[in-house]
């Protein structure tokens, strides 16, 4: 039974960070270490405050989490201090829990009923929560490998190794198939390698959950990509299913807006994935924004990425540009009604740091020097309406007003136009989608036989959750396709299921 007064003595309490100049001067995460005894007792303080709620929005409905995390559950075992049994629970439903601690947004939390009224002090912080009890966990050994007892036979290719093709591997792995990993890039963990920063997830604790997959028996290939050097045919004829988890890695571009073509302009992940690489000592970056004026053109969190990491570069200044106007502070019951995802004003450690956001403007101009380099942007203020009878968004400037904003780099960060294209899809006759993605029926195979597929490149550019959820969901019907049933978990989340096309 849960403390049903938790709520009512103890208020919200977010991790702290470390002081702001220590931070900027490296790449470590930005939370404090804290003595293991101090984060215990912090955290099961802040698991008291779970009311353990009759429906628990926090993991069910369409609100909370997409993977149907039992957060009650285990909010009350670490109130008890049973870490052990709440490891058990986390990890029933969740393979890498300890990625989501430190990257999803939180769902759940939005939709914790805690959050309805502010006078309740707050949501349950269960993204801490759950980040103590993996790092629990690990720390006491009781994450192990986790061998089949016996073996179907089958063998199944995994193409892509983000969170999605983990989560399918290491489902199928333990199912007892013979699993192989692709991953074109020369690391393991595609965007959690070369998409995340240091600062917010230290690449070490990818590396400990890469190597008790291998432990289980899961085989990992890196720089090869399907479809080229392992051609489609080689690839039918040596595995039994595939299972396509390729991301949805084409950057939407800003081609319209004059002086795209200068120099120093690049999408986010031209800048990103470089700057990732130097953090795993493959030398510098050939994009840097050490004594630049840096401009980030895009509000979400791939343009936080760009702005923590210019900051840490030594940018003279860095600058976040956001077409639509700044949100508001709490949530707008009638925009957002809880216990859905509120429209807030998100912001990151980093914004703490440095820097400057603006909102409600957007790139009239980049303005270069005779050399072809940008060197300054021209602003408009704008308003972006939606156009009554196509549906269409539409940016339409207000006023007379150009500001000018220095600019010696300049980076995209406005979204992902879908799945790239590659001689893998070309080769199983697969195309995609309007929206950029691969289709799927309900039973996550693809139009092509004993093909499936799963995360960001069938949902479309997503959560790293919503990535977990789906490479679980998917390794099932791998699983059912192979042997006729399956003892892997069933979908918990009613919309962790394949999206209509």
């Amino acid at each position: 039974m849960a403390d049903p007064k938790g709520f009512l003595r103890y208020d919200r309490v977010d991790p702290p960070k470390r002081p702001r100049d220590e931070r900027v001067s490296d790449w470590r995460e930005v939370y404090a270490d804290l003595d293991a005894a101090e984060r215990d007792r912090a955290v099961r303080t802040q698991a008291t405050r779970c009311m353990d709620c009759g429906i628990p929005f926090c993991h069910s409905g369409s609100a909370g989490c997409p993977l149907g995390n039992l957060i009650p559950e285990w909010n009350d075992l670490v109130r008890q201090g049973d870490w052990a049994r709440a490891a058990d629970r986390l990890h029933a439903t969740n393979n890498f829990p300890e990625f989501t601690g430190k990257l999803c947004p939180a769902p759940c939390e939005a939709a914790c009923v805690l959050a309805i009224s502010p006078s309740s002090g707050g949501p349950v912080s269960i993204k801490r929560v759950e980040e103590t009890i993996a790092a629990h966990a690990w720390e006491s050994g009781e994450v192990r490998a986790q061998q089949a007892t016996v073996s179907t036979g089958r063998s199944v290719a995994v193409v892509g190794s983000g969170p999605a093709g983990l989560a399918a591997a290491q489902q199928l792995t333990r199912a007892g198939h013979e699993v192989t990993v692709f991953e074109r890039d020369d690391r393991l963990g595609g965007l959690l390698r070369y998409g995340i920063p240091e600062f917010k997830m230290e690449k070490k604790v990818l590396d400990r959950r890469l190597a008790q997959l291998r432990e289980e028996g899961t085989t990992f290939v890196t720089g090869c990509e399907v479809g080229v050097d392992v051609t489609v045919e080689q690839l039918r004829e040596r595995f039994d299913a595939v299972v396509l988890a390729v991301g949805a890695l084409r950057g939407r571009d800003d081609t319209s807006t004059p002086g795209r073509d200068l120099e120093g302009i690049h999408l986010a992940m031209e800048y990103l994935v470089p700057a990732n690489r130097e953090c795993e000592g493959d030398g510098p970056s050939a994009v840097r924004a050490d004594g630049k004026h840096v401009v980030v053109v895009g509000g979400g969190d791939t343009g936080a990425d760009c702005y923590g990491t210019a900051i840490r570069q030594g940018a003279l200044s860095v600058t976040q540009l956001d077409r639509y106007p700044q949100p508001p502070s709490t949530r707008d019951d009638e925009r957002s009604p809880w216990p859905t995802w509120p429209y807030v004003l998100r912001t990151y450690p980093v914004h703490e740091e440095a820097g400057e956001r603006r909102f409600a403007v957007a790139v009239q101009r980049f303005v270069g020097d005779d050399e072809g380099r940008v060197r300054e942007i021209e602003l408009r203020h704008v308003e972006v309406r939606r156009d009554p009878e196509t549906g269409n968004r539409e940016v339409v400037p207000i006023g007379e007003e150009i500001d000018r904003l220095p600019a010696d780099l300049v980076l995209l960060a406005i979204g992902f136009d879908g799945v790239e294209r590659m001689p893998l899809l070309d080769g199983l006759g697969l195309s995609l989608t309007g929206r950029g993605t691969v289709s799927c029926g309900p039973d996550w195979q693809t139009r092509a036989p004993g093909v499936f597929v799963c995360g960001d490149a069938h949902r479309g550019a997503s959560l790293v959750v919503w990535a977990i959820a789906e490479g679980r969901s998917a390794a099932r019907a791998v699983d059912e396709y192979l042997t006729g049933a399956s003892d892997l978990p069933a979908p918990v989340h009613p919309t962790a299921l394949p999206l209509a096309v």
